[in-house]
């Protein structure tokens, strides 16, 4: 101790150093609360914090990262479609970072990290424990009662963790991800849990009449991903054109067309995004250009007059022709959904088909007795071609169009096969709610909404995402009236549809900017389908514009 202590003298110097020590506290202070940090008494308990500064004993104080009870509380991350619950909490929030991962907690999720890691500029980590700074994906084997494509996406402590029972709901997980630091920078703190209000979401494209390259179709694949769809439709053959190769019927098949190899890789890429690629080929109307080939199928009337693009459904090998395709593309196209057109059968839509088909209606009595109709016939049709795309890949389920289905016949459509509710515009067409009180899975592909047809023949319109943000929801199937609330659980989902009636009236690039916003809207409708959208129509433009 000095000496002048001892003696009783005042320690001038001690307070001198006291008080530069307070004026440098009082700088440090000052500093913390400008970069938004807190102080904190105490070397250790700052070192804790991970703050700094002089530890020398309990008088020394440190900067640490400011305490949650600091920050605002968050708001749910700005997506489309928004997400179902958030559940808000106080923190920084997860941003990417050159020097974090994406890593994957289950093999099975590999691919899905390394998606997740190119689109946010991070390095793919494999099954490395988690830090700071990293997205952790998992799957939850406690989650499956809320389906696989549900997922929880929880942001804390520095981290930004996806789970959920199955690999789609943690894709869904990663374009949440993705949507909300392309939207704010970063990820909310907080826990978004999240499902689809409806299991099937789908764009459908016409290739047969309007040619689109590979490119493009993997542009819009990747697109419908972001947004949550889950099934990319390929309108491949129709009166115009038949577009993929085909080694058992190569003479069908036109000059501008998708190889198998770029088929599969189509398929490939879509359902490394979750996308199923559903075909389609449409019979047994909608065949011209098979007819052309083989014009000894062509259905004439009792005039002996050519019936446009529709086969003859009594001559067996119209079906086998058909049958061959659908054997052939089963595993070029291995998805849960085959969709098998049956729309517009132009011998259905005389006002007496028996009469103008005399030879059919002479079949139908002979197979199904004398109440026996060519409708009957239709809809053997359509179950066999069924039974054709079961038998060839287990598991399938195949779709039909709304007017390929009867009533009141002495054939019954299979039940397995999913109802497309296009239109109520056709000859007899029965309303929608005729299927659904059958008890039949229905689509919603409502023509006056969810119908792009190039060119806007008749009565077709391009749809708007404001319409249809503001005036539909799955359970308008027809016009624009809803069916009854006690139908919902049958109705399995929906999609948009784009048609090249005229296919010269629209470029590629102006379909792709045309199908932009209401490819928007329709996904805030299917997948939380609230009864009313919870941003206005102006918020949703925002919403759009910021996650680009």
């Amino acid at each position: 101790m000095p000496e002048h202590r001892r003696q009783g003298f005042p320690d001038t110097g001690g307070r001198r150093r006291r008080a530069a020590w307070a004026s440098i506290a009082a700088l440090v202070v000052a500093a913390a609360v400008a970069l938004g940090l807190t102080v904190w008494p105490g070397g250790d308990h700052g070192k804790d914090k991970g703050g700094s500064g002089a530890a020398s004993g309990g008088d020394a104080l440190t900067v640490s990262p400011t305490p949650a009870a600091s920050y605002p509380v968050s708001k749910p991350p700005r997506t489309i479609p928004s997400v179902r619950a958030f559940d808000a909490a106080r923190g920084p929030g997860w941003k990417p970072a050159k020097s974090g991962r994406v890593l994957a907690g289950d093999d099975a999720l590999a691919d899905e990290a390394k998606l997740l890691a190119g689109e946010l500029g991070m390095t793919y980590g494999g099954a490395a424990d988690p830090k700071r700074g990293d997205v952790w994906l998992g799957l939850d084997e406690n989650a499956k009662d809320d389906g696989d494509e549900a997922y929880t996406l929880r942001v804390a402590a520095g981290q930004a963790r996806i789970t959920s029972a199955g690999q789609d709901g943690v894709w869904w997980g990663t374009r949440t991800l993705k949507q909300a630091v392309r939207a704010d920078g970063k990820a909310p703190e907080g826990t978004v849990r999240d499902r689809p209000a409806k299991p099937q979401r789908g764009l459908m494209l016409d290739i047969a009449r309007k040619w689109y390259d590979e490119a493009w179709i993997k542009a819009r694949i990747a697109e419908i991903a972001d947004l949550k769809y889950n099934q990319f439709g390929l309108h491949f053959s129709d009166d115009q054109a038949f577009r993929v190769e085909s080694s058992s019927h190569p003479e069908i098949v036109s000059a501008r067309h998708l190889t198998k190899a770029q088929v599969r890789s189509i398929v490939a890429y879509a359902a490394a995004r979750h996308v199923t690629v559903v075909p389609e080929i449409d019979s047994p109307g909608h065949l011209g250009t098979l007819i052309k080939a083989h014009p000894n199928l062509q259905l004439r009337d009792a005039a002996g007059k050519p019936v446009e693009g529709a086969v003859d459904i009594g001559n067996p090998g119209s079906a086998r022709l058909v049958d061959d395709l659908l054997k052939e593309y089963a595993s070029l196209f291995p998805g849960r959904w085959w969709h098998l057109g049956a729309d517009e059968y132009q011998a259905l839509v005389r006002s007496d088909p028996e009469a103008s088909f005399p030879e059919l209606a002479a079949l139908a009595r002979k197979r199904y007795g004398a109440d026996g109709r060519v409708q009957d016939l239709a809809q053997a049709w359509l179950n066999d071609r069924a039974k054709t795309v079961r038998d060839a890949r287990e598991g399938r389920v195949p779709q039909a169009w709304n007017d390929g289905f009867f009533a009141q016949g002495q054939v019954v459509a299979d039940r397995r096969i999913e109802v497309v509710y296009w239109t109520g515009k056709e000859l007899g067409a029965r309303p929608p709610s005729a299927y659904l009180a059958e008890g039949r899975q229905v689509l919603n592909y409502n023509d006056e909404f969810l119908y792009y047809v190039l060119g806007q023949p008749n009565t077709f319109t391009y749809p708007t995402g404001q319409r249809i943000y503001e005036s539909w929801t799955p359970r308008v199937l027809r016009g624009t009236s809803a069916v009854p609330a006690r139908y919902d659980h049958l109705i399995e989902g929906g999609g948009f549809a784009v048609w090249g009636d005229f296919p010269n009236a629209q470029t590629p690039e102006q379909v792709a900017a045309g199908i932009r916003m209401p490819l928007r809207a329709l996904a805030e409708k299917l997948w939380p389908q609230a009864a009313e959208p919870a941003r206005s129509w102006a918020d949703f433009q925002a919403v759009s514009r910021a996650i680009g």
